[in-house]
């Protein structure tokens, strides 16, 4: 049997978590930015404490939509509403296929007149490519995938830089480039700022939880930018992110990002599955963790269970709009964040000091391990929901994990992690032979970190929680 799309692939792979699971694609590699340029611990402290530079310039997809059907086709395939969507806005835009689960998301901004940009992961880069080449929109699209992986030496370039300046200090560096005070912006929108002598788009935005504004422009200014900053941030502490650190920023403001999108099922979606290519994100990815089902259903999730709920507006006809209006919202899932007991943290890494099976590795300061994390949550051995993206916070001295757990499931409750695969782990070569361990969890607030809770604009990651 050919194998040239993701439909062909799964016929002869028969069982799709099985493929998922199995699959040996290795580990996900943030491009071309430096793993470390200090260490992690005082660059996720920098957040905090002072002023980070967030270089964003590689590891997503940009979507460039011009044409008088831009904003139709966008207000199609979200769940958002686009009643009040001027140009210099942006919003976190949440795809769903018909079934009423997550493909994915990402930011839209909206540039100039008929003219958007959706920034963000393949999945969703992805479904907005084969609706703009198959569903009859006016709209013209360039396809600006993120960097390689691993690039080998050759040269690599974007459409655009892409920089986030956040911290306690954003506001004096940002002051500093722009020669003194700049207009307000409000979260979410867009403005100006001087960058030396070129005039630069700003968002209003924050991937941490602390003040800053994000800018871009085209990439072949990068180096100029970059080095502006970094001089700029120099009598303000400025310490710049690697990708080590940068991958663990959502724990604290708690932004659950690779959930598995939900395209592996429904005679609805045949055509996407044949359009994608057999070297697609969704034919090459996998699963990964504690929690295994045959049904590949049981790992989509709904807005819902991602803390999207309050997005969902039905003033518009978007795929997936059927689906959800007959969920009955009190019986959904809602994402939380799991703080993780020392002790039984610590029993995972003296196991790996001692003869015998150790248990499942716990990588620092980043423990995932696939494209998409499943590990089973439980109380008295039943699955009550899943935790699925791990690592460790140097500002807050805890393990912690995002998830989603069922509407029973108290703040301040304490719950199990299962961390490890059954029968000592798949193919996958991301993760050794192991056994699996119980790990103690209290149910906590999303985002995790007070300052974020207290200080982020207000509903953005906290409402449906």
């Amino acid at each position: 049997m050919t194998t040239n799309n993701l439909e062909s692939i799964l016929k002869a792979a028969g069982n799709p978590v099985e493929m998922l699971r199995n699959s040996r694609i290795g580990a996900y590699v943030y491009p071309i930015v430096p793993t470390d340029f200090s260490n992690w611990r005082t660059e996720q402290r920098a957040w905090r404490e002072s002023v980070v530079l967030f270089d964003q310039s590689h590891h997503m997809d940009n979507i460039f939509i011009n044409g008088p059907d831009a904003i139709k086709m966008a207000s199609r395939l979200s769940i958002n509403s686009y009643a009040n969507f001027p140009i210099n806005r942006a919003k976190q835009f949440v795809p769903c296929s018909y079934s009423g689960h997550v493909i994915g998301d990402g930011i839209l901004f909206h540039l100039a007149e008929n003219e958007i940009v959706f920034v963000g992961r393949a999945p969703t880069a992805n479904w907005i490519k084969f609706h703009a080449e198959t569903g009859g929109y006016d709209v013209e699209v360039n396809h600006d995938p993120r960097s390689p992986s691993m690039p080998m030496g050759r040269a690599v370039t974007r459409e655009c830089y892409r920089f986030q300046i956040q911290g306690p200090s954003a506001k004096q560096v940002i002051e500093k480039l722009n020669g003194g005070p700049f207009s307000d912006i409000k979260f979410f929108h867009m403005g100006e700022i001087n960058i030396g002598d070129r005039r630069v788009r700003a968002l209003r935005h924050g991937m941490a939880g602390a003040p800053g504004l994000e800018v871009w422009g085209p990439y072949d200014e990068y180096f100029d930018i970059r080095d502006r900053i970094i001089e700029a941030g120099r009598e303000f502490d400025l310490v710049l992110v690697g990708a080590r650190a940068y991958a663990t920023n959502t724990l604290e403001s708690g932004w659950i990002p690779s959930p598995l999108p939900a395209v592996y099922t429904g005679a609805e979606m045949k055509s996407y599955r044949e359009w994608l290519p057999a070297d697609s994100y969704e034919a090459m990815g996998s699963i990964g963790g504690s929690y295994v089902s045959d049904n590949i259903e049981d790992y989509y999730l709904t807005p819902f269970a991602l803390g999207y709920g309050t997005f969902i507006k039905y003033d518009h006809d978007f795929i997936g709009r059927e689906a959800l209006e007959q969920v009955n919202k009190s019986d959904q899932r809602r994402k939380v964040t799991l703080a993780w007991n020392t002790e039984d943290v610590l029993r995972i890494f003296d196991s790996h000091l001692r003869s015998g099976e150790p248990y499942k590795y716990f990588e620092l300061p980043l423990a995932n391990y696939s494209s998409s994390n499943y590990d089973s949550v439980t109380v008295n051995g039943n699955v009550v929901g899943l935790s699925m993206f791990t690592g460790y916070s140097a500002n807050e001295r805890k393990v912690l994990s995002l998830g989603t757990v069922d509407p029973g499931v108290e703040v301040g409750d304490e719950v199990a992690v299962i961390w490890g695969e059954p029968d000592g782990g798949t193919q996958k070569t991301t993760v050794g032979p192991h056994r699996q361990i119980e790990v103690r969890a209290i149910v906590s607030p999303v985002p995790y970190s007070e300052v974020v809770r207290s200080t982020y604009a207000t509903g953005w990651r906290t409402r449906d929680t």
